[in-house]
């Protein structure tokens, strides 16, 4: 009997090291078929250079959905459909124009962008005094005495310290978020917003704003860093200087627009579905290379290896390229309404919208056992620089599906450098290296294939 044992055991250790062969070899093939490849680097180069801005709403949004559409259906997958929302259609007109006025220093012009969806100014603009600030709760102190007719300031940097840039963007990103609807509670005629980046630069970042539904809706602008620490050097001396603001945005009626949805039916469980998304819109005022065109790509190439490769995988493999998820999500929202309508069962939703720099793991929202199983494939990725398998959030879109017990994977990318670009006309193609990208397209496809092989429990 123990020798029976002894063979068993011998004979399941052997199993296990011959599959971890296996796995590795799969998983090398598909780096390699990723890493010698520039179908999507070319497929991004179209989207960005061709289509380009796609903010949601925009005759470009719809140009990319055709697009999208299109190249999913030349993958041949088992079916593309698409998925139809109403999204909001802001238009940004003009190119935004402000001055500082001091008699002290004169006159000069500064750079901005508008805030997303922020309202515009009168015809011929605002002027007004400024205050400046570096918190919301430092408006609610100042209160109508300080800030009623003035433009308030918010003069917040990310933290440079903070070796994680998404906790020092998430740090700052309040005052731009809700900065408009709080200053116009204390009778602010307009606010301006330190960019979002890390870099000392003239380029502007836009980005969501929020205005309260029942209150007074003001301009929102955001200013460079440069001209943000001009205007914070030149008030401590010029405490009356003005001010000038002309913005020329407005509200659109809403319009129809759609998530873009491939599969490749699964073999032996098709109703249970891994899906994978990045998301179709970026902003306006850029070709959304890297916020989100890295992470369309990401999600296509998946498929594309998947087929390339002659794949055959044991669950359902969809992709969603989601709409709208710079504004208010809707894409993302009808997509998890859809997945609670049906009952669809999904094992995992992953999603890429860090950018096209060397990816470095995964976040994962998930059971500290499925964290933990996720993370003994450590060593199967580790060396193609995939290392950090961590509990943390995930993605926006693929936030949606929270409460259905599906474990919701991030694609982790260095991310030093992204907001060097996001959200402002810097972030164009020509920014992209395509070997970088490619390790996170191979990244995503080696989870899929484990996901797909072994399961998550």
């Amino acid at each position: 009997m123990k020798k029976i044992f002894l063979v068993l055991f011998i004979y399941a250790g052997l199993n296990v090291v011959n599959a971890q062969q296996s796995d590795s070899l799969m998983i090398k093939k598909i780096f390699a078929t990723a890493l010698s490849d520039s179908t999507a680097y070319k497929n991004l180069e179209y989207l960005c250079t061709k289509i380009g801005g796609r903010l949601c709403g925009s005759p470009q949004a719809a140009k990319a959905v055709e697009w999208a559409k299109k190249v999913l259906q030349q993958m041949q997958l088992d079916s593309v459909y698409l998925q139809k929302v109403m999204v909001h259609h802001w238009d940004r007109g003009e190119k935004e124009t402000a001055s500082i006025v001091s008699v002290k220093f004169g006159s000069k012009d500064v750079t901005i962008c508008a805030l997303g969806e922020s309202v515009g100014t009168p015809a011929n603009g605002i002027s007004a005094q400024v205050v400046e600030v570096k918190s919301l709760e430092e408006v609610k102190k100042l209160g109508k005495e300080k800030i009623a007719g003035k433009i308030v300031f918010f003069n917040r940097a990310m933290d440079p310290t903070d070796y994680n840039t998404f906790e020092a963007y998430g740090g700052a990103v309040d005052q731009r978020g809700h900065g408009a609807a709080e200053a116009a509670k204390y009778g602010a005629i307009g606010v301006i917003v330190r960019t979002m980046t890390l870099d000392d630069n003239n380029i502007p970042h836009t980005g969501i704003m929020r205005y309260d539904s029942n209150g007074t809706k003001i301009p929102a602008a955001a200013i460079c860093t440069k001209d943000a620490n001009l205007l914070s050097d030149w008030l401590k001396k010029d405490a009356d200087l003005q001010f000038h603001l002309k913005m020329n945005c407005k509200m659109l009626p809403e319009v129809e627009s759609y998530n873009v949805v491939g599969e490749i039916k699964g073999s032996e469980s098709p109703k249970e579905i891994i899906v994978v998304g990045g998301h179709l819109d970026s902003w306006d005022i850029c070709q959304g290379a890297h916020d989100d065109g890295a992470g369309l790509m990401h999600s296509i190439e998946m498929m594309r290896l998947i087929k390339l490769m002659k794949i055959v995988p044991k669950h359902t493999i969809r992709i969603v390229l989601f709409m709208d998820e710079e504004t208010y999500q809707r894409g993302a929202k009808k997509y998890a309404a859809t997945v609670r309508e049906k009952n669809e069962k999904h094992i995992a939703a992953i999603e890429s919208d860090e950018g096209a720099f060397t990816p470095v793991g995964f976040s994962i929202e998930s059971s500290p056992d499925t964290v933990a199983m996720i993370s003994k494939w450590r060593n199967l990725l580790e060396p193609y620089g995939i290392y950090s398998f961590k509990k943390q959030e995930s993605g926006v879109d693929i936030h949606y599906l929270k409460g259905l017990g599906i474990p919701r994977i991030g694609l982790e990318i260095d991310s030093q450098l992204y907001f060097d670009y996001h959200h402002s006309v810097a972030d164009s193609f020509d920014k992209i290296n395509n070997r970088q990208m490619q390790l996170g397209s191979a990244a995503v496809a080696s989870l899929v294939y484990l996901i797909d092989k072994y399961g998550i429990k």
